[in-house]
């Protein structure tokens, strides 16, 4: 059995991986700790587990072996370098940390324990995304020139997002740092890495960090990547495009389904593409990790990549003009 700690319950998700490692049969909570002590008390007693006022005493115990990850974003290198030193497995919520020197870090000294750590990226392995995968690998689309992905809500206009959520030195960002990530990764798996990156963030509510955001990612073939996200959308639905030289893809637009048109297939009509099963969920996947020796390579790249290109996202606003990733220190 892997005994697991919850560190802080300040994102929205919290709760929801901490249901997830009471209901794996391989888990189970046994500590808590949290950066605002009544939350995690409360947590803790839910949970019927020991909650710690002090990060260094629940990571000195033995007898745990791994954490989730919750805290507030920019606390992320401090709480997960300490966990990683205290030989400490590691699962965590996205963005891996706000800058892409930080998250090196991070990994850095997860390589130097030796201990698994996996991002959860929940759409890398949902069934779309598979299935889309396998049609860029046929080809059928051609050379692909633009991918558009979109993600929104209406948690800033119908209030049920945290209000920490609007806090710009805890969450670096707003829409695109937190929802956005989805639609970034998903563009930069189908794609690829960009040169360069240009964002535009909306302020509809006046808070501190954006809550209307699109981020433009350019490739030297001439390929665009377009990615939306936002928190002031009422009825916008999750949707993907990719278009190529050969023919276009769509899935969410607004149904759930991935619709293919090709000239190669012999018919102007959409047709649908078979959606398969979801892939393990990456708390699966970092439990089976940690069981049988292995690392999430592919996932722990995604992760540095994203970090990157949100914080390149993030300076493109900031400086009001395009951001090459190489610029960015490491």
């Amino acid at each position: 059995m892997i005994r697991v700690a919850m560190l802080s319950f300040w994102h929205v998700h919290a709760k929801d991986y901490a249901r997830q490692a009471t209901e794996h049969p391989d888990t189970e909570i046994v500590a808590v700790w949290d950066e605002i002590p009544e939350r995690g008390k409360q947590e803790a007693e839910r949970l019927s587990v020991p909650f710690y006022a002090s990060l260094e005493e629940l990571l000195a115990r033995d007898d745990i072996d791994a954490v989730i990850v919750d805290t507030p974003t920019n606390i992320h290198p401090e709480v997960m370098i300490q966990a990683a030193r205290a030989k400490k497995h590691i699962f965590t919520e996205k963005v891996l940390a706000l800058t892409t020197k930080e998250a090196t870090s991070i990994l850095s000294h997860v390589e130097q324990a030796g201990v698994k750590l996996t991002v959860s990226l929940p759409r890398l392995n949902d069934n779309y995304t598979l299935a889309i995968q396998d049609i860029i690998a046929q080809g059928v689309l051609g050379e692909l020139t633009q991918v558009r992905v979109r993600l929104a809500h209406n948690g800033a206009t119908a209030a049920w997002l945290p209000d920490h959520f609007y806090d710009l030195q805890e969450c670096g960002g707003g829409a695109l740092t937190d929802l956005g990530c989805h639609p970034m990764y998903l563009t930069r798996l189908f794609l690829g890495l960009p040169d360069s990156v240009s964002a535009h963030y909306g302020y509809v509510t006046g808070k501190e960090v954006e809550d209307n955001a699109v981020a433009i990612l350019r490739y030297d073939n001439g390929a665009i990547g377009i990615v939306e996200s936002g928190f002031v959308t009422g009825s916008s639905p999750f949707s993907i495009e990719l278009h190529g030289t050969n023919g276009s893809a769509l899935y969410g637009l607004p149904e759930p389904k991935l619709m293919v048109r090709t000239p190669a297939s012999g018919s102007k009509e959409w047709e649908e593409y078979p959606l398969s099963p979801n892939r393990r969920s990456a708390f699966e996947q970092w439990v089976s990790h940690i069981q049988e020796n292995t690392t999430a390579d592919e996932n722990i790249a995604m992760a540095l990549d994203l970090t990157r290109l949100i914080e390149a996202s993030n300076l493109s606003v900031q400086n009001n003009h395009p951001v090459q990733l190489d610029e960015l220190p490491i």
